[in-house]
């Protein structure tokens, strides 16, 4: 029996697994990071080991340093959660054989097996899994589009499209590099691509009984970069299909003789042939909606069958209601998903039925809370938000509308991308499939409308005017700014988060009130101040009472109303003086480490060349040369460190 759990992981998953773990009466052990010291899991756990260092490689992929903090701690027993280690086979191994620990999850042999996709697509075909076409060689490939995939690991990493032969090479160099840097593995192979196909995954679970059930299928077809971001249970399938689904993934699983949790992952085409994309060895980021739509908690089950008892159940248990998951991430879905990094001010969301575990209603797994620092060093994933209904209409309403009244303060999210996906005709009708984001770009506007951004920023004001107000040392109950004689209004300046400035122009009356407003750019809309206070102002914006909360740090200013939210920082009066940038500098977009340069000084470059690639969050973000011209500095080399707004290039203008 399992007494004392190491969970060689870290963040939302550490949580979500100390959490059954708690009522099953286990102890939890954490292992953690430099940068994770200070995280929720660390905190949660009954004892935590320290793993000197930062970067996947030196701790959370460092079976070593794992296994020593397992028998400093006195564990009995290793879960890996999902990603770092959970689909590696030597460390299975070393848990379970060398350590002699209990490895919650799948044997090594089975993770062995379909830890290399081309063997596993070979085995599991001759069980009579349908298969696409597959190359180990790019001289092979003869059929476009492709996919190139990395044969380790997943979550959309070292995933490249190519529509043609001449972006072969690059695609596949560069997938090699990310899945090397996410899994420790960068062998990567070649598929046929299936246009506007919908990516459907079976759950299954085998105990070492001999028994291996479906617990039902889910639709992960929203993706961003080959991850996706909305995850549904049960899939909205014909029965038939359901069922040959069903079967394909049992049949699977028995051919290794599964053990443990995992997925059996294929590609619905719009002909109504499925294929088999891979079998993850592990428990899955979406495991919650099985869990929502059938009252399993699925970890539970993972501890059981370690410990050797039977599953409870052997057929399928059917699904009552319909389940939508979201994956809030640190990202500007507006700025090609760009990685965000900072202090999360403020993580609230209303309206939880529960946390972590099996639950009806709105339920949160999160990484991260109030005050938590999201770093360049893992994954931009902060947490995931559920929502169990009746109907699937009704889940991704409720999910909608919490998401839209969470107050994320700090770091750019994907909140808004989230909400108008939910939100989408195309969602609710189910025409959904991997390349939804590319068709709609509706979806990637702010729920605050550009014109009404004025509206947050004299709330933004009238806030600051209050709390100015509030700590007078004399005449606090003075109306700010107040003359005897109408003079000058009120000045305040912000920037938004794209950089647009708004200067805020009002004056109140002697009793409080707007007596008049503006803003430059212009933008003004009729407006009537009911009430404000330094953390809430009150207006009346198009004959409709809007109540908007007002949260200020430093300089930055929240602001969350009935139609959206902004994040602005409010702008010096009288800026200090800033060192001057050169003319044509490319400036860091985050922290991060330049892992290749592909230009050298004295270049000659054309608009859109690459000049080098930036790795951050474990993945790649290419910086382009924004115009034509020569590189005249290149003041960082492959290897280096940068931060935020640090210049990684200058490319100066030819003359005409």
């Amino acid at each position: 029996m399992i007494t004392r759990l190491l969970v060689a992981n870290r963040g939302e998953i550490a949580r979500r697994i100390f959490a059954t773990c708690r009522t099953l009466g286990i102890t939890t052990i954490a292992v953690y990071s430099d940068a994770d010291a200070d995280a929720p899991f660390v905190a949660e756990a009954d004892l935590a080991v320290h793993l000197p260092g930062n970067t996947p490689a030196e701790t959370y992929l460092d079976m070593a340093q794992i296994l020593r903090a397992a028998r400093r701690s006195g564990a009995d027993a290793v879960h890996p959660g999902y990603g770092f280690l959970a689909e590696n086979a030597e460390f299975a191994t070393r848990v379970a054989d060398h350590a002699g620990l209990t490895w919650v999850g799948p044997p090594a042999k089975v993770i062995a097996a379909m830890g290399d996709k081309v063997a596993a697509k070979a085995l599991l075909a001759d069980v009579g899994v349908p298969m696409l076409p597959t190359w180990t060689e790019t001289d092979q490939v003869t059929d476009y589009p492709v996919l190139v995939k990395a044969a380790a690991g997943g979550g959309g990493r070292g995933m490249r499209v190519v529509r043609d032969p001449d972006g072969l090479a690059e695609a596949v160099a560069s997938a090699r590099r990310e899945a090397a840097a996410a899994f420790g593995d960068g062998t990567v192979f070649v598929e046929r691509y299936v246009e506007r196909g919908r990516h459907v995954e079976v759950q299954i679970f085998g105990d070492t009984h001999g028994t291996v059930v479906a617990l039902g299928a889910r639709d992960c077809s929203i993706q961003r970069r080959h991850q996706k971001i909305v995850e549904e249970a049960p899939a909205v399938l014909a029965p038939e299909l359901r069922a040959r689904l069903h079967e394909a993934a049992v049949a699977a699983g028995r051919a290794v003789d599964y053990v443990g949790a995992g997925t059996v992952e294929f590609l619905l085409a719009p002909d109504g042939q499925f294929h088999f994309l891979e079998m993850n060895t592990r428990l899955q980021v979406e495991h919650p909606v099985t869990e929502a739509v059938t009252g399993l908690d699925l970890v539970r089950l993972q501890l059981l069958v370690a410990e050797g008892e039977p599953l409870p159940l052997t057929t399928t248990p059917p699904a009552d209601g319909h389940a939508i998951e979201v994956r809030l991430c640190a990202e500007d879905p507006a700025q090609n998903f760009r990685p965000a990094t900072g202090t999360l001010h403020r993580f609230a969301i209303p309206g939880l039925s529960g946390e972590f575990t099996p639950t009806k209603g709105l339920r949160l797994d999160s990484g991260v809370l109030d005050g938590s620092t999201v770093s360049v060093h893992y994954d931009s994933m902060l947490a995931k938000l559920i929502a169990w209904a009746p109907t699937r209409a009704e889940a991704a309403r409720a999910l909608a509308g919490a998401l839209a009244r969470a107050e994320l303060h700090g770091v750019a999210t994907n909140r808004d991308l989230l909400v108008r996906v939910l939100r989408s005709p195309d969602f609710g009708a189910l025409e959904v499939d991997t390349g939804f984001l590319d068709r709609h770009a509706e979806v990637f506007a702010p729920l605050l409308p550009a014109d009404l951004l004025s509206v947050a920023a004299l709330a933004a004001a009238l806030a600051s005017a209050a709390a100015r107000r509030a700590t007078a040392p004399v005449l606090a109950g003075l109306p700010s700014g107040w003359r005897n004689v109408p003079a000058f209004p009120q000045v305040a300046r912000y920037a938004d988060r794209a950089g647009q400035e708004l200067e805020v122009r009002y004056r109140l009356d002697r009793d409080g009130s707007l007596a008049e407003w503006s803003t430059d750019p212009a933008g003004e809309i009729p407006a009537r101040l009911e009430e404000a206070t330094p953390d809430r102002v009150v207006l009346t914006v198009l004959e409709s009472r809007w109540q908007l909360r007002v949260h200020r740090v430093g300089s930055e200013v929240f602001v969350d109303g009935p139609v959206g939210a902004a994040s602005l920082v409010e702008l010096p009066r009288l800026p200090l003086p800033t060192a001057e940038v050169a003319a044509g500098s490319l400036l860091a977009p985050l922290p991060g480490a330049v892992t290749r340069v592909h230009v050298e000084v004295g270049q000659r470059v054309a608009a859109g060349d690459p000049l080098l690639t930036l790795e951050a969050m474990k993945l790649e973000h290419p910086v382009l040369a924004p115009t034509d011209g020569v590189v005249a500095e290149l003041p960082v080399p492959a290897g280096g460190q940068v931060r935020t707004g640090a210049v990684l290039a200058v490319i100066e203008e030819e003359d005409a």
